[in-house]
């Protein structure tokens, strides 16, 4: 024989007016006793509560975004009384232990009573299921936050914790899984995206169809790739680079008599030999599992240059190594042949960290992507003189404009702001190069 009865909320520790934030069940349903009838959320905690007993879901009463405290009416159920003892004797199903039945009297045979339900134990500050699903979710609240704030699904991500229990490590390592994880033409879980829609351009005017290069279908596909896997952050500051510009300028004749070109860029590349030894996390790259980091003891320095073609970017071996003077011949030598189409594949692989120049262009900041593996990008505006106060008076200082893209896996902002402040004391001060 079934009994119909009312699940109200039980002691949820004192709280009152609670969000009800998910559903868990619906008209129609079987469950079990302790299973999820819905979440509440406090601004302390996310509870999950339980069933107190099994039965059908008779109608569900709360909505979401409802908010209830103790005796709010959730649902009622259809429960099937305990089986007959003895001669046809009926009894009402005990209650859970340690608490009290609600008074009814005992109903004739075949009339249905509404009787409350019993309030069961008090639960736990658990689940949120990110999903609709009956597959029961254990995350405390911070993580269920942090999984929100990345965008994770907490039902694809495996806790590592006590019965399964998901803890930040596991989605920060969901995270990198998902994000070096090959991706196939659908996309793949968490970076799939609508198919652009395709246009007839002609329909508006007259058009010409201009075939990509060669150049720029590869560095197109990769930046694509680069842009989406690794999560960019960049860093812009100004370093003030008179002095370092005078005594260019006072070399750029004794360099020339030698056929060099004493361009800026040399002197950047130093500086960042320099700044990598200071931050060595900033030359390294993920190992191939995202399990690790690959530190590299070696010094590559690439240098993007522009061609008729697309950009290419030349790698600057062994920079630590070399003066001044020879990363400049060898980055005018470079730059030479990428432009005749005369540069090997093997003079673009290997680098460390890139420079990205458009001082020679124009601008003032912008965010370059990450030459992956890498895990950074240096990128470089045009210098403008500026007023600068030192203390006393404003004086005019040429500043340059940095703008340090990273790859946030592995780089935090607190260290971005320091290479970057680095980066900028060794060239403002050409001599600490010599240190």
């Amino acid at each position: 024989m079934a009994t119909i009865k009312e699940v109200r909320v039980p002691d949820i520790g004192g709280f009152n007016e609670v969000e009800v934030i998910e559903i868990l069940v619906k008209d129609g349903d079987v469950i079990k006793a302790e299973d999820a009838l819905l979440t509440l959320e406090s601004d302390k905690a996310t509870m999950d509560i339980p069933a107190p007993f099994g039965g059908k879901v008779k109608t569900v009463r709360a909505k979401i975004g409802e908010k209830v405290s103790e005796g709010s009416m959730i649902l009622t159920m259809e429960v099937e009384d305990a089986p007959a003892a003895g001669r046809g004797e009926e009894r009402t199903p005990a209650p859970p232990a340690n608490k009290t039945p609600p008074v009814s009297s005992q109903p004739p045979a075949g009339v249905r009573e509404l009787t409350p339900a019993y309030a069961p134990p008090r639960p736990a500050p658990l689940e949120l299921d990110e999903t609709p699903s009956a597959v029961k979710i254990h995350a405390s609240p911070s993580v269920r936050a942090f999984a929100r704030e990345l965008g994770a699904s907490l039902a694809l991500v495996k806790g590592s914790g006590p019965k399964r229990r998901i803890l930040k490590e596991d989605v920060q390592a969901f995270i990198k899984s998902e994000l070096t994880r090959p991706r196939g033409a659908a996309g793949g879980v968490g970076l799939a995206v609508l198919e652009m829609p395709q246009f007839d351009f002609a329909k508006f005017g007259a058009v010409e169809v201009k075939p990509l290069t060669k150049i720029k279908k590869l560095s197109g596909a990769n930046l694509h790739r680069n842009w989406v896997t690794a999560p960019h952050v960049t860093q812009h500051d100004e370093a003030d680079i008179t002095d370092l510009e005078a005594f260019r300028k006072a070399m750029g004749e004794e360099a020339q008599k030698q056929g060099v070109r004493l361009t800026l860029p040399a002197f950047l590349a130093k500086a960042v030999v320099a700044t990598l030894k200071a931050y060595p996390d900033f030359n390294a790259s993920l190992s191939n599992d995202g399990e690790a980091l690959v530190m590299k003891k070696y010094f590559h320095i690439g240098v993007a240059v522009d061609t008729p073609d697309g950009l290419v970017v030349p790698v600057i071996r062994n920079a630590d190594q070399k003066g001044v003077l020879d990363i400049a011949r060898e980055l005018g030598d470079l730059s030479a042949r990428a432009r005749d189409k005369k540069i090997s594949p093997a003079e673009m692989q290997g680098g460390c960290i890139s420079i990205s120049s458009l001082g020679g262009i124009g601008g003032s900041f912008f965010t370059p992507i990450i030459n992956s593996p890498e895990v950074a990008v240096l990128g470089v505006s045009r210098a403008v003189m500026k007023p600068l106060w030192n203390g006393k008076e404003f004086v005019p200082r040429l500043m340059l404009p940095l703008s340090l893209s990273y790859d946030h896996r592995v780089i935090d902002g607190a260290q971005g702001a320091r290479f970057v402040t680095y980066l900028g004391q060794m060239l403002a001060d050409v001599r600490r190069l010599l240190l």
